[in-house]
C-alpha cells in the first residue's frame, strides 16, 4: 500500500482544494502518473503517485480542502474494489507533513524569518513589532501575494478596531433572501477568494494614486506594420504591442528606480532587476505570471515569453515559479475594450501601468487637426514611495518612448 499525501508547495502555501480526481477507485496508475488536480491560492498542481499499482481509496472529496501531508488517497496491488467515499461523521484527521518532505537545504531568508513550529514567514522587523504589541503572526492578513508579513501588516492589525460580539449585532430572519429559486449560492473559488483578499488589503494599506496620460499610437503601429512579417519568419513568433510597452517600461524604471521598489517598514527595498509581471485574465481569475530579466531580452524573448505564460495560465499550468518575484506589472484592459481604468496594485509593488483600447480620436498636431490612433495610459502607484514627479515622469517617459519606437529598437 501506499499513501498519496498532500506536497509541500510553498513556503506561504499550507492548504489546497481538491478541484478534480484524475482516477477513482478501481483506476489503474503507473508510477509517476498524475491522480489528482489540486488548486491552491496562487496555481494548480497536478499530485502524482509514487508507486503503481490500482486507486484503493479516495480519502477527500473534490471541493474539500485538504492541508500539506494530508493523506488523500490510497493505492495498491490488485483490483482494488471501489472504496466509499469518507461521510461527514467519519472524516479523516489531516495528516502533519513528515520532516522527511522538508527542502535539504532552506534559504538563508527562511532560516532567519521562520522558525520550526511556526508557519508564518514574516521580516524580522515584523516579527519584533508583534512581539512588542503581542499580536499573534497567524493573526496578521499580509499584503504580499506570497504571504509574506511585513511591518505595515502588523500595524495595519494592530490599529484595526476589534470585531463585537456575535450577539451584539442579531441577524434579522427576514433579512435572508428566500429560497424561490432567483438566486443561485454559488461558492467562490479558492483563487477567486484570494483575489477579492490581496485586492482588498492593497486599497486599505496603502496610498494608492492614479495618474493618466495618452499616446499617440501611430508611429508603434506603422512600425509594427512594416515589421510584423519579417519578424515572424525571423523569429517565429508574432510582434505584439506589449514588447514594446515592456521594453519602454523597463527604461522608465532605470531611470525612476524608487517605482521599481517595495516598501518594508521604514525601509525601502530596492530592486537591482527587472520581472515584469503580465496580467493574464483566465477562467478562474486575473493573475500576472512574470517576465523574468526583461531586460536581457530581445522583442522576440519578450514576444515569446509572455506568449509562452500566457498559454500556461488558460491551462492551469503556471508554477509558484512563474508567480514570484515581479517587480512591476502591466494589465492591458484595452483588450475587452476598456477606454479608461483605474488599476489595483499587484501585492507589495508600488506601481502598475494600465493599458488601454486604441481609439482612433481628433488630436491637434501642430496648427491642424488629425485623426490619430490614440491610447489612454494610467500609472496606480503608492504615494508613500512615489511622488508626483517621479510618477508623472515614468509615465511621460514611457509614452515618448512608445510614440519612437525606433529608440527602443536601436536601445535594445
Amino acid at each position: 500500500m501506499a499513501e498519496i499525501r498532500v506536497p509541500e508547495l510553498a513556503e506561504s502555501i499550507t492548504e489546497g482544494t481538491i478541484a478534480k480526481w484524475l482516477k477513482q477507485p478501481g483506476d489503474t496508475v503507473d508510477k509517476g502518473e498524475f491522480i489528482v488536480e489540486l488548486e491552491t491560492d496562487k496555481v494548480n498542481v497536478e499530485v502524482i503517485s509514487e508507486e503503481a499499482g490500482t486507486v484503493q481509496q479516495l480519502m477527500a472529496e473534490e471541493g474539500d480542502t485538504v492541508e500539506v501531508g494530508q493523506v488523500i488517497a490510497v493505492v495498491g496491488a490488485g483490483s482494488g474494489a471501489p472504496a466509499q467515499q469518507p461521510s461527514a461523521s467519519a472524516e479523516p484527521a489531516p495528516q502533519q507533513p513528515a520532516q522527511a518532505s522538508e527542502p535539504a537545504a532552506a534559504e538563508p531568508a527562511t532560516a532567519e524569518e521562520a522558525s520550526s513550529g511556526d508557519r508564518t514567514i514574516a521580516s524580522p522587523a515584523a516579527r519584533k513589532l508583534a512581539r512588542e504589541k503581542g499580536i499573534n503572526l497567524a493573526d496578521v492578513s499580509p499584503i504580499d501575494p506570497m504571504g509574506r508579513v511585513r511591518v505595515q501588516d502588523v500595524e495595519a492589525h494592530g490599529s484595526a478596531p476589534k470585531a463585537q460580539p456575535a450577539a451584539a449585532a442579531p441577524v434579522k430572519q427576514q433579512d435572508k433572501p428566500a429560497d424561490d429559486g432567483r438566486v443561485e449560492r454559488v461558492k467562490m473559488s479558492r483563487r477567486r477568494q484570494t483575489i477579492a483578499k490581496r485586492l482588498l488589503e492593497v486599497k486599505q494599506n496603502t496610498a494608492m494614486l492614479t495618474t493618466f496620460n495618452e499616446i499617440d499610437m501611430t508611429n508603434v503601429m506603422e512600425l509594427r506594420k512594416r515589421k510584423k512579417d519579417e519578424f515572424f519568419d525571423k523569429n517565429d513568433v508574432r510582434l505584439g504591442f506589449m514588447s514594446f510597452f515592456t521594453k519602454a517600461v523597463v527604461a522608465a524604471l532605470k531611470k525612476y528606480p524608487n517605482v521599481n521598489s517595495e516598501l518594508d517598514g521604514d525601509e525601502l527595498l530596492m530592486k537591482n532587476y527587472y520581472d515584469i509581471g503580465i496580467a493574464v485574465s483566465t477562467e478562474g481569475g486575473l493573475v500576472v505570471p512574470n517576465v523574468v530579466d526583461a531586460d536581457r531580452k530581445n522583442f522576440a524573448e519578450i514576444e515569446a515569453s509572455i506568449g509562452e505564460l500566457a498559454k500556461k495560465a488558460r491551462d492551469n499550468k503556471l508554477t509558484l515559479a512563474d508567480m514570484s518575484g515581479g517587480s512591476f506589472t502591466i494589465t492591458n484592459g484595452g483588450v475587452f475594450g476598456s477606454l479608461l481604468s483605474t488599476p489595483i496594485l499587484n501585492g507589495t509593488q508600488v506601481g502598475i501601468l494600465g493599458m488601454h483600447t486604441i481609439q482612433k480620436r481628433p488630436i491637434a498636431v501642430g496648427n491642424n487637426v488629425e485623426i490619430r490612433p490614440m491610447m489612454y495610459v494610467a500609472l496606480s502607484y503608492d504615494h508613500r514611495v512615489i511622488d508626483g514627479k517621479d510618477s508623472v515622469g515614468f509615465l511621460k517617459m514611457v509614452k515618448e518612448l512608445i510614440e519612437n519606437p525606433e529608440d527602443l529598437l536601436l536601445g535594445s
